[in-house]
């Protein structure tokens, strides 16, 4: 098949991104049970940072090498005024790559616009007021099913049903509320976000999702130690307002763009118990030297990157022409 310059460069993007998008995934997938061990080794904040790196990392590997040495390497060493061959292998890959991107994108837009319709019917069925202790600011809706969660991508709103504001007690109140902006504090629908438009292996096929549920375990974890700070009393509000919402039935189906207080009823059980027999462990900040420390090795990996990309961006042009024929 003959292509011109500008479409042939577009199918060894996606090609190329397919490939290796495919190989780190595989890798992941091997080493999801050493990781989810890993992860559960250490605090429930430091697991679902690690999981969702994880995650992500396939993609982030396969972007990187399409926007910092494929595109580069083909603008600077490919003829541009030439029509070249490209085989169906490559064109096959290429329309993979493509495919898996327009499936991610396209249920990413389907999220967002389930996301934005649901804020409006809460906005039309509701009104914005301020709750005590903390004045915190909520859509409340009045409705008999237990709802508390925070919804929505760039202004995420804090949603609670009239039912649930008025069962729960001012404790536990307050600390199923601190959970919420636990969640809003670490962005968790913008991390929901990444997940949703992060391709898949193959198109329809997501064998990576036992990773991406662990990374919702450990973030309600993350966000109970957040919420409770530590404080066994407060740990004890938290379980109890955790039990009082789940007896109080079946939570209303919720965006995927959201966080709810009972994100998972097979989870609900572990989460009450960690909160009555462990002691939730405060998130570390990081000092300044940690961050000097982090700022040097990127600066010293973005130095040694420039000094090899000559050579990278010639042998990345040769793999390239092997993958076009």
């Amino acid at each position: 098949m003959i292509l011109p310059y500008l479409l042939r460069l577009l199918c060894l993007c996606f090609a190329s991104f397919f490939v290796l998008n495919m190989a780190a995934s595989l890798l992941v997938l091997v080493s999801s049970r050493s990781a989810l061990r890993f992860a559960e080794s250490t605090t429930p904040s430091g697991a679902a940072r690690f999981l969702l790196a994880l995650r992500l990392l396939p993609v982030a590997l396969a972007v990187l090498f399409v926007v910092v040495l494929c595109v580069p390497s083909y603008l600077w060493l490919e003829p541009a005024a030439t029509a070249e061959h490209v085989g169906v292998f490559c064109v096959a890959l290429g329309f993979l790559g493509a495919t898996t991107w327009l499936i991610s994108v396209a249920r990413t837009a389907l999220s967002l616009v389930a996301s934005c319709r649901h804020l409006l019917l809460c906005r039309s069925a509701g009104q914005e007021t301020q709750i005590a202790p903390k004045s915190t600011l909520v859509l409340l809706v009045e409705a008999e099913t237990p709802l508390l969660a925070m919804s929505g991508l760039l202004r995420p709103r804090l949603l609670i049903s009239g039912s649930v504001l008025r069962n729960l007690s001012a404790e536990e109140l307050d600390a199923a509320l601190s959970h919420e902006l636990a969640h809003r504090a670490s962005l968790d629908n913008a991390k929901r976000f990444l997940l949703l438009l992060a391709p898949d292996i193959l198109p329809f096929v997501r064998p990576l999702q036992l990773l991406e549920r662990s990374w919702s375990r450990f973030a309600e974890w993350s966000a109970d130690d957040q919420a409770t700070s530590g404080d066994p009393r407060r740990a004890l509000s938290l379980a109890a307002a955790l039990v009082r919402v789940a007896r109080m039935g079946s939570s209303p189906a919720l965006p995927y763009l959201s966080t709810s207080l009972l994100a998972s009823d097979r989870d609900l059980s572990a989460r009450v118990d960690r909160l009555l027999h462990a002691m939730p462990i405060a998130r570390a900040a990081s000092g300044p030297a940690e961050h000097r420390l982090r700022t040097a090795g990127f600066l010293a990996g973005a130095l040694g990157v420039l000094c090899v990309t000559p050579y990278l961006l010639s042998s990345v042009h040769e793999l390239l022409e092997l993958l076009v024929h």
